[in-house]
């Protein structure tokens, strides 16, 4: 405990750190207020229906707890983030068919802000066409005595402009804490919003436990145990690679002569999950469309369609959904991670694989190393992405909500932000830790 306070210390003594994190801290409050803030010519005391349509439905309650519960809210904040998260996917698989943006992505800063503006124009777009939807949705839940504004086609032209200006704000707000903040701001947005629906789940499944005697306070110790332990297991899988020995060569003159002098050995980290969260929210979009196709007939097969997939803790729907995460994995970890492009630049820098020939011989050598290690990665993220509806079924009586934080994207984005702002932070502490011993050495 001391170490802990000593580490807050030292975080609070560095101004620029300080103020990092203060600046952040404060975006992030403008962020939540938004998202408390509910759409013109909408009465919000009769937004129960909206709220009790996300629990009902464990994928809109999953955009529900993305959002921080905006989207229930009928915010002005309810799409959130995630158009921008749409955008920016649709842009990085297009860069692998489009010359143009390959060109762009290798143009260095000037290149990046091009890619950055582009993703900027599509965000835009994907909120144009979710907002209309969303709107709509508005219209069929919600009594007719929720809207002030007695003109529809006013309300909802007000309204998906304010949806709009809305996603816009908080991507800006995204892109400021990663310019001036800590950590990712986008990332950061999300995991405020999961974050945000934790606190209420969390009391909801002690009451279901302990006052309504569900169980009682042993079995709600018992689950916090195995949250715990996933926790632990998404950290290990965040943070698992394989490491490749390297050895580097420098050429040295001297004497009249020149001689290769062999440099320290080191290790290229290959990742066991490259892909990271990807392949889940590629996998979680894809899964909406059963149950869109299954509400455009009234057929048995379509039913069958529309109950078994937009039920998350269906058997049908967590199979389809792990073998479509094993796909997108290795499908996710061939576009990120370019073996030949990583085999050309150690070739370039003198570096080598001992054993192995530089060049085409080591991107094959790489590549065979990917493969093996990717397919314990894709099973293992799928297991966590699917025991959501494991406890579900392990526990009897347990609320959806609470289920929500046992694995999933989820759990995962809040393991790799928490783990990625904090290694910023122990960077700015290492610096100051040398700026320290730098100042010291010249005094003497």
């Amino acid at each position: 405990m001391k170490k802990f306070i000593d580490t807050i210390k030292a975080i609070w003594s560095i101004k620029e750190l300080r103020q990092k994190i203060l600046f952040t801290l404060g975006l992030i409050l403008v962020y939540r207020f938004g998202a408390q803030v509910s759409l013109p010519g909408i009465d919000p005391t009769q937004l129960g229906k909206l709220s009790q349509q996300a629990e009902g439905n464990t994928l809109l309650d999953l955009l529900n707890q993305f959002t921080g519960g905006a989207f229930a809210r009928a915010s002005i904040m309810a799409l959130g983030i995630m158009p921008y998260i749409s955008a920016s996917i649709v842009v990085q698989l297009m860069g692998i068919a489009l010359p143009a943006l390959q060109k762009l992505q290798k143009a260095g800063e000037s290149g990046r802000k091009k890619i950055t503006q582009i993703t900027r124009w599509l965000t835009i777009g994907i909120t144009l066409i979710q907002g209309p939807s969303y709107v709509y949705n508005l219209t069929v839940q919600l009594p007719h005595t929720a809207f002030l504004i007695e003109q529809r086609w006013l309300f909802v032209l007000l309204a998906v402009i304010v949806l709009s200006a809305g996603t816009v704000f908080a991507m800006w707000l995204g892109e400021k804490i990663t310019d001036k903040g800590i950590g990712n701001g986008i990332s950061l947005l999300i995991m405020v919003g999961i974050i945000a629906r934790m606190p209420s789940a969390f009391l909801q499944e002690f009451a279901n436990r302990v006052t309504e005697q569900n169980g009682g306070p042993m079995l709600l110790l018992f689950e916090i145990v195995v949250w715990l332990m996933i926790i632990a297991a998404s950290i290990m899988l965040v943070k698992a690679y394989r490491p490749v020995p390297l050895q580097y060569a420098r050429r040295a003159v001297g004497g009249g002569y020149e001689k290769n002098i062999f440099g320290a050995r080191q290790y290229l980290p290959l990742k066991l999950n490259a892909a990271g969260v990807m392949p889940i929210i590629f996998a979680q979009a894809l899964m909406f469309f059963p149950t869109m196709l299954g509400s455009m007939s009234d057929s048995d097969w379509a039913m069958w369609m529309k109950t078994t997939f937009g039920d998350m803790f269906n058997p049908w729907y967590n199979l389809v959904f792990a073998l479509l995460i094993i796909i997108f994995t290795y499908f996710y970890t061939a576009i990120t991670v370019q073996t030949s492009k990583i085999a050309e630049d150690l070739k370039r820098s003198n570096g080598f694989v001992p054993g192995v020939k530089p060049g085409t011989q080591t991107a094959e050598y790489l590549d065979d190393i990917l493969s093996k290690i990717t397919l314990p990665g894709a099973i293992f993220l799928a297991i966590i992405a699917v025991f959501p509806a494991l406890v579900h079924s392990l526990f009897p009586g347990m609320q959806t909500s609470w289920a929500m934080f046992y694995g999933g994207t989820s759990l995962l984005i809040l393991v790799g932000v928490a783990i990625d702002t904090i290694q910023q932070v122990e960077a700015y502490l290492l610096n100051r830790h040398y700026d320290a011993l730098m100042k010291t050495g010249r005094k003497k």
